[in-house]
């Protein structure tokens, strides 16, 4: 048995899915969503904001080394995922945060 610890590496991105709504919502969501083939971090956070706060999360997806994908495979994936936490979730909106831009995805009204 080889006990070698070996590494590999591929260039950082990140990109992370800001939404409130409940946590285990959130969870049962982003299992559903793995299914077809996918990783997330998840992390229950608080929006605090002038006149209030509320309850979310924090979804994110990274450039794994052991499966590289480019930066646009990565972001259209959180795309993807942000607009279906939002149907499920019952949000009218969503901030993805990656590397190289920030996205404020909404379906409120003008």
């Amino acid at each position: 048995m080889n006990n070698e610890i070996k590494h590999s590496e591929c260039p950082t991105y990140i990109a992370d899915i800001f939404i409130g709504g409940d946590e285990a919502a959130a969870r049962q969501a982003c299992q559903e969503f793995v299914l077809e083939g996918e990783c997330v971090n998840f992390a229950p956070c608080e929006y605090i904001f002038t006149g209030g706060r509320e309850v979310g999360v924090r979804v994110g997806l990274i450039n794994y080394p052991r499966f590289p994908r480019s930066p646009d495979e990565i972001f259209t994936k959180a795309l993807r995922l942000a607009a279906f936490l939002i149907e499920r979730l019952h949000q009218s909106s969503a901030s993805i945060v990656a590397s190289d831009r920030t996205v404020f995805l909404s379906r409120r009204p003008e």
